[in-house]
């Protein structure tokens, strides 16, 4: 990957990079076209991640699919898959500790600790292998996005970062790699998370983000095959809590579907 990324770069010509897990979709494909159509070259890499799931059984059940990965990646022109190892990525499995600067203490981090320091861990890895000029990322992990903006300026990395947005089903469930444990009834439920967001989005402007707010939970915990983790509406930029005066605000939300955490979110102002 490293003489790979050099004669790249010494050739004058730039690398976009789509860092995955894995499990590819329409989704990351958009990501990759997306990269394609910035970049000379396009370097996808799939790494499960140990260092970002704070729960064991979570990893184990991640769906590994490396044949048609490797397939969807060639039909879309992707010019290398980057496929390491963890000992090729944490070669002496040091685990830093990273100060993201209040980032991290919202929506996902309390419910997942540690998993935004496994997440910027894996991303400053992956960048040092493939030093690439421009890294893409979807929208849908928009916190994630946020902090890895944030701490790539932060820590020095020449990289600009790029989010795209959510890839959605036709009844608005975002593209997850997670949808496939869904079973065929949660398939059917799930798209009330989008709908949720999309209520918001509507009732902002008159009701304030409090009132929508109070709405859209009352309304999910009516649903009995659904558990609400958070649903949070913050400035997108310090991931705030947001207000009546706020001038752009996101709606962030976590749910699990039977035993599948699904999140998404919206701009709603």
């Amino acid at each position: 990957m490293h003489a790979y990324a050099k004669r790249v770069r010494s050739s004058g010509r730039t690398i976009g990079f789509v860092p995955t897990m894995g499990a590819l979709h329409e989704g990351h494909a958009t990501l990759v076209k997306a990269a394609k159509n910035r970049c000379d070259v396009v370097v996808v890499s799939v790494f499960v991640n140990p260092t970002q799931f704070n729960q064991t059984d979570d990893l184990e059940k991640y769906p590994r699919t490396f044949e048609a990965d490797r397939s969807m990646l060639i039909d879309i022109g992707a010019n290398a898959m980057f496929f390491p190892s963890v000992d090729e990525v944490y070669p002496k499995d040091v685990r830093t500790n990273f100060n993201m600067d209040g980032l991290d203490q919202t929506m996902e981090g309390p419910n997942r600790p540690g998993h935004f320091n496994g997440v910027v861990q894996v991303v400053m890895r992956l960048f040092d292998l493939t030093q690439p000029t421009v890294a893409f990322f979807g929208e849908k992990d928009f916190q994630q996005l946020t902090i890895i903006k944030y701490m790539t300026n932060k820590l020095g990395y020449p990289v600009s970062i790029v989010g795209c947005p959510t890839v959605r089903e036709n009844d608005g469930l975002a593209m997850s790699s997670r949808n496939v444990r869904l079973t065929p009834n949660e398939r059917r439920i799930a798209p009330v998370i989008y709908e949720t967001l999309t209520s918001i989005k509507t009732q902002i402007a008159t009701l304030g983000p409090a009132e929508s707010r109070k709405n859209a939970i009352n309304k999910l915990i009516d649903i009995p095959e659904l558990k609400l983790e958070y649903l949070e509406l913050v400035d997108p930029v310090t991931l705030e809590t947001s207000n009546e005066d706020s001038e752009s605000i996101q709606a962030c939300i976590a749910v699990w579907v039977g035993d599948v955490r699904l999140i998404d979110n919206m701009r709603v102002k």
